[in-house]
């Protein structure tokens, strides 16, 4: 079958979806990635076959096209409308109509300069299956122009598909004439305009793919949701020789993103603080701290290895512990093995995951306002001390490698596309 992704230009949300691309493509199947002309070059490095659609050239500041109201209020977590999925109080329809107002609009920037190009190439190319994260509803749009089946492929926590079932709970309280729903309105109108109506499967997908096992997720009801293990991949990288051999202390890793620097240019924590706190402790910190953050640096202690960047996939293994800003592909990376996690949170759906973590018992969590250098010490030494962490780590290391691989997924994915694919206009 022809499989087409979409995705929004941002590098992280991309590396979520490429190991699917390539076990679709590992078992025979034709695959497609479709993003903006300056995104092909990232399209294309990780071995995919690029189509450029839309207007945009620089596609790595994707949040230069968001409301800034929407930016401000995801940089402290997640904003209306899916901020319902940690609180389900804020469930109302006043605060879910104005967040969907706001997000729709954002949604509607971000999408409007591909989608054009996008349906052009499905009608020319005839996908059978469209994958689509969920910021890039591009993906529904031209699926449903050409008949094919689709799916959101989700990069962290389902705060779409919640907020969407609380929304459709609270519009069938109220009278037809009171009732409004920016999102559909949107899609729809691009569905008219292509031959076909909305449906709701065009805000949330036929189906849905979790790269998260279920004690780390939210769920919505009434979706139908494929779950897969997250695999790991960042870009080109080098294994470096000292990752060859086996520390002599207990190694601590120390994270907090690339988004950090990469979007907003700014770290959540201090980071000489931290490391002047971690200083005098018997092991081996090693920190991924861009050249910039490096530069603000007063001192590096003794026992710090400082570089801007490492393969987490092969660090992660090698850990006692490990500090993260509980990044949906940082903390699935680590969940991966039984390595207990201390998570500095603040930013869209961090604080949800961290403490959905800490629940577990895989490890502590600190939101950035309260995480100073004496709180982030006392935490390491307590996931050094207590073995229960390491336990809980590794139960969830157990859930997490349960699940089927992206390969194992495909003969589901051919099952799906078969039962929603429609006729494909003429």
């Amino acid at each position: 079958m022809r499989v087409l992704f979409t995705t929004s230009p941002h590098k992280s949300v991309f590396q979520y979806l490429a190991p699917l691309a390539w076990a679709l493509r590992t078992a025979g199947h034709e695959v497609r990635f479709a993003g903006p002309p300056g995104f092909a070059p990232v399209i294309t490095q990780a071995g995919l076959t690029a189509v450029p659609v839309g207007r945009r050239q620089n596609p790595f500041r994707m949040l230069d096209f968001v409301d800034p109201e929407l930016i401000a209020a995801s940089r402290v977590g997640l904003p209306a409308p899916w901020d319902v999925t940690e609180d389900p109080a804020k469930a109302t329809w006043e605060h879910l109509l104005g967040g969907y107002e706001l997000a729709t609009g954002s949604l509607r920037e971000e999408n409007f300069p591909v989608i054009t190009d996008l349906v052009e190439f499905a009608r020319h190319w005839r996908p059978d299956l469209v994958l689509w994260e969920p910021f890039a509803c591009a993906g529904a749009i031209a699926a449903t122009a050409v008949g094919a089946a689709h799916a959101r492929l989700l990069f962290g926590v389902d705060v779409f598909g919640v907020a969407r079932a609380h929304f459709l709970r609270l519009a069938e309280q109220r009278p037809a004439e009171r009732r409004s729903d920016p999102l559909a309105e949107w899609l729809g109108g691009y569905a008219r305009k292509y031959g076909g109506e909305f449906t709701e499967s065009m805000a949330t997908g036929h189906f849905t793919i979790d790269q998260f096992p279920r004690s780390l997720q939210a769920e919505a009801p009434g979706l139908h949701y494929l779950r897969t293990q997250f695999i790991p991949y960042g870009g080109p990288a080098t294994v470096p020789e000292w990752l060859w051999r086996r520390p002599e202390k207990p190694r601590v890793a120390l994270t907090m993103g690339l988004t950090a620097t990469d979007v907003y240019d700014s770290y959540t924590v201090n980071t000489q603080e931290v490391l002047d706190a971690l200083a005098d402790l018997d092991i081996e910190l090693v920190a991924t701290i861009s050249d910039a953050e490096k530069a603000k640096l007063a001192r590096i202690p003794d026992n710090a290895r400082l570089v801007p960047y490492v393969p987490l996939h092969h660090l992660a293994p090698t850990c006692s512990a490990f500090i993260h800003h509980a990044g949906a592909a940082t903390l699935a990376t680590v969940a991966r093995h039984p390595v207990p996690h201390l998570s500095l949170h603040y930013h869209w759906d961090q604080p949800f995951l961290a403490r959905k973590l800490t629940e577990h018992g895989a490890g502590l969590d600190l939101h950035t306002s309260r995480a100073t250098g004496q709180a982030v010490r006392d935490a390491v030494q307590r996931l050094l001390a207590e073995p229960r962490f390491t336990e809980r780590a590794a139960a969830l290391r157990d859930e997490t490698l349960a699940l089927p691989t992206p390969n194992q997924l495909v003969p589901q994915l051919e099952e799906l596309t078969a039962r929603h694919r429609g006729t494909l206009p003429a």
